[in-house]
């Protein structure tokens, strides 16, 4: 054998009681668990024997951790260390999130997608740092699958193909229902995506353009889905005032289409929607008892974070950035915009009129003399120039080219500690990496969930929590040879100490690394070694399979 990890207490990813026993790997894959007792994780005999043997006493070692909810689409092409994530344990992400991201796409298309996320992923038109030459999510995971100097990228990467890009592409930015050769063509581009090996779509429905497809359009994308046993993973309607109404939409669109379902970071936030959690639970057993495939994934924590320009109704958005920039800077316009975000309660906003002291600015991305603004509250930042907060926000819009990314403090713990006790909870980080100072999930969340939720709250046991993170997100991705400690699958693995695994990073040192996990191997390669980021290279795309 390659490596023998002895003496580890091996945590296999179903739940179950963990054991203790030596694990072999050999070209990659796990090829021997055994323990001293025999127990079912293991079989009994001699001790393992390999080229290299590791003392993991004190240890636990795990299936490596699955992102659910990830937004690394390019920083896994510009930043081989990636530590981010795979100081963590991650092991594989899923990108393409939030239905919009960078394939498939036509030139006019890239150009639009890459100034409308940038604040999310970098990669505005003129940013050098990644050679755009892909146009088809074959060709993007193929890109992903050379990475660096051709060895690959520092973790595995499964895609959805993005929703709103793809109206983008075949429809544009207009608020309107698609024609029927527009929807053929939708209906087209999502059939070759599965094909060339995305796992399924994504949308983000209070995000413009995908925002404008209605029930029917989006139902008739599912089927498409559907036929190839791939899942759909909306950012639906509204977390705010009409979330538990947005929930039971997609739960009744995805049957009536017959798909999967995967609930993007499943919160109940706002001060509307304090308490609810139960209410959601219980809309979801329903469907669950009732047959349907549903599962959902959470961050451990209550703010959220998504750009400036989200938070704008969606009728400022339409015909994209150039059109948004011009009504901001237009008066009368840019005073309905206020009028809809500080009075109605833009949807963009959830449906809840906008409180600026709970929007604090985390990044800027063309605009460095705008930097001062990051930490701050816009409110805050308003007081301190003598002026409105909307006047603020407006000008951050504008100077920065939508780029501002923002944290928003509007969620409740114990709905986010009742969600993530549920049947079908996997973990997400939504991690967004651009700016001065992230949201801390994104160098955070596993650890934590670890750290503070299984072992200093007991919200969940280790064992369930692991199970969480690797056999559940595995079994929705339709994985066969990962999320388990079980002989025959890929040595993606992650040793932890139990008593210490803990994030470091907070929204003060959002990019502190976690502490606890001195080990991380993908594909049997240490991709973290004693806790240090090695040169290895060893993720690849994940495709859809069969």
């Amino acid at each position: 054998m390659d490596l023998v990890i002895r003496d580890v207490r091996v945590i296999d990813g179903t739940g179950g009681a963990s054991c203790r026993a030596d694990v072999g790997i050999t070209d990659g894959r796990i090829t021997a668990i055994r323990s001293e007792t025999g127990t079912p994780a293991g079989t009994g005999g001699p001790r393992l024997t390999g080229t290299r043997v590791l003392d993991a006493a004190g240890l636990a070692l795990s299936p490596g951790f699955i992102d659910m909810h990830a937004h690394s689409d390019l920083a896994l092409l510009r930043d081989p260390d990636h530590s981010a994530k795979a100081a963590q344990g991650v092991t594989l992400e899923v990108i393409g999130q939030d239905g919009l991201s960078y394939a498939p796409v036509d030139d006019a298309t890239l150009a639009q997608v890459r100034q409308t996320i940038t604040g999310w992923n970098g990669g505005a038109p003129g940013d050098t740092g990644v050679d755009f030459d892909w146009r088809t999510v074959g060709e993007y995971l193929d890109r992903l699958d050379h990475g660096f100097g051709g060895e690959g990228i520092a973790v595995n990467a499964a895609y959805l193909i993005p929703q709103g890009t793809v109206r983008m592409y075949a429809v544009g930015w207009d608020d309107r229902p698609a024609t029927e050769a527009e929807l053929a063509r939708m209906r087209r581009l999502v059939a070759e995506s599965m094909e060339q090996g995305a796992v399924g779509m994504s949308s983000g429905l209070t995000y413009t353009p995908g925002m404008y497809a209605d029930d029917a359009e989006l139902t008739e994308l599912c089927r498409v889905v559907a036929r190839y046993d791939g899942y759909y993973c909306p950012h639906h309607r509204s977390y705010g005032a009409g979330a538990l109404q947005a929930y039971e939409e997609m739960v009744t669109l995805t049957r009536q289409a017959g798909c999967a379902l995967h609930l993007a970071h499943a919160t109940m936030n706002f001060g509307v929607n304090e308490g609810r959690a139960p209410e959601l639970l219980a809309l979801l057993d329903k469907a669950l008892d009732a047959g349907a495939d549903i599962s959902l994934d959470t961050y451990p924590y209550t703010p959220g974070c998504t750009t400036l320009v989200a938070m704008l109704p969606s009728w400022a958005s339409e015909g994209g950035p150039d059109a948004i920039l011009g009504r901001l800077r237009d008066d009368a316009t840019a005073e309905r915009i206020r009028h809809h975000l500080e009075v109605i309660g833009s949807d963009g906003c959830h449906g809840v009129p906008i409180e600026w002291d709970t929007i604090e600015i985390s990044g800027v991305s063309a605009a460095p003399d705008l930097a001062d603004h990051v930490g701050r509250t816009v409110a805050e930042s308003a007081r301190l120039r003598h002026e409105t907060p909307w006047v603020t926000a407006r000008r951050l819009l504008i100077e920065d080219r939508l780029g501002p990314t923002i944290l928003q403090h509007v969620g409740h713990e114990e709905n986010v500690r009742q969600i993530m006790r549920h049947r079908v909870h996997t973990g997400g980080s939504d991690g967004i990496l651009q700016g001065a100072k992230p949201h801390p999930r994104a160098y955070g969340t596993f650890p934590r969930y670890l750290g503070r939720y299984a072992r200093e709250l007991g919200i969940l046991t280790l064992e369930e929590c692991v199970a969480h993170l690797t056999s559940r997100p595995a079994a929705r991705l339709r994985l066969p040879d990962r999320g388990l400690v079980r002989e025959g699958y890929r040595a993606d693995l992650v040793l932890f100490d139990p008593d210490t695994v803990a994030a470091g990073s907070t929204f003060e040192a959002p990019r502190t690394p976690p502490t606890g996990i001195p080990h991380v191997l993908i594909d049997g390669r240490f991709v973290i070694e004693d806790g240090r980021r090695t040169d290895v290279l060893a993720g690849r795309s994940v495709r859809r399979t069969g």
